[in-house]
């Protein structure tokens, strides 16, 4: 298979629900996309890894939100890897696709050669949904626990939501047949059935005394969670990758006395919202003086997406509020 061969389920979402568990899951499968963000960077091994790792996890967790609405997952932290931003917009209307974008902040100089995880130090994962003008947007914080994004973002749905949630991962670069290598990767998420607002008071059993699994539901449905879990354990990393095992043939070997039922998959690409026209609004609140001190010796202002490498070049003359006929709208 070469990269003009795409599977029928690369770039996709497939939502499911374990009947007899309650439980809701989504198997995602990226190929193009990883592609479409990465190729952007030159990126360090360590740092392209917490890329492609943050961009699965916003596929798996992004398909979730409404038509039009932005989700953005965020890593801070005090490492070499200062920050990952990846941003999920959802479908511009039904059957549309979903689409992705990301990017890292990192120091070179301080990397190491342990694991990608361990180029991240203390700080916070964040979620953040923006669900159109006129609305508040959501934003949740906890600490970075664990060891990797998949276990802070565990961490994030136990504490600020409340919903045991598990996410089982595997991503890196891969060669089917005589064709080139690139990127692939695969997930499954699982997640319980929210019931009525629970609540759990008091520290938890994970790490920094946040909440856990454990701490969020007992008794039946806490077997029942316990045995999905139990079951996704047996999966193997190339079925997660998916170049021979279809969603739906892993769903139904992982889970098929759960009673898994699926839904309509979710089509993501790679996209970025950038364009000159929203690099001239950002500008708009500067005064010339301002915007003199952005001129470049060749006299331009010039920008550059961080998300998608597009580069702006452009006439100061034309850019300020000044430049608009305005008044300051700083006063």
């Amino acid at each position: 298979m070469t990269l003009a061969q795409n599977l029928a389920w690369d770039d996709t979402v497939l939502p499911f629900q374990l009947d007899k568990s309650d439980i809701r899951g989504r198997v995602a499968r990226l190929d193009g996309v990883l592609e479409g963000i990465l190729k952007q960077h030159d990126y360090p091994p360590q740092v392209e890894a917490l890329v492609a790792e943050m961009a699965l996890l916003a596929a798996l967790i992004g398909q979730s939100v409404k038509l039009r609405w932005k989700l953005q997952l965020q890593v801070q932290s005090n490492g070499p890897v200062r920050m990952i931003a990846t941003d999920y917009y959802g479908p511009s209307e039904e059957g549309a696709p979903g689409r992705i974008r990301a990017y890292a902040s990192f120091d070179a100089a301080r990397l190491t050669d342990e694991n990608a995880f361990a180029q991240i130090g203390e700080g916070y994962f964040a979620i953040m949904i923006d669900q159109g003008q006129g609305m508040e947007p959501y934003k949740g914080i906890t600490p970075i626990a664990g060891s990797s994004l998949s276990d802070c973002a565990e961490a994030y749905f136990a504490q600020s939501e409340q919903l045991p949630t598990r996410f089982a991962l595997s991503f890196g670069r891969s060669t089917e047949g005589d064709g080139p290598e690139h990127w692939r990767a695969g997930g499954v998420m699982l997640q319980h059935m929210p019931k009525a607002s629970p609540f759990a008071s008091g520290g938890g059993s994970g790490e920094g005394g946040l909440l856990g699994a454990a701490d969020i539901v007992d008794g039946e449905e806490g077997e029942n969670w316990n045995r999905a879990n139990i079951l996704l354990d047996t999966v193997d990393t190339l079925e997660l990758i998916g170049p021979s095992v279809a969603p739906t043939d892993l769903l139904v070997r992982l889970f098929h006395e759960e009673g898994p039922r699926v839904f309509e998959a979710q089509p993501v690409r790679f996209g970025c919202t950038c364009s000159e026209d929203r690099v001239r609004q950002s500008l708009s609140i500067y005064s010339a003086k301002d915007i003199e001190k952005m001129t470049t010796d060749a006299g331009r202002v010039t920008a550059d997406c961080q998300f998608c490498g597009a580069h702006y070049d452009m006439d100061p003359a034309t850019l300020g509020f000044e430049a608009e006929g305005k008044e300051d709208p700083l006063g």
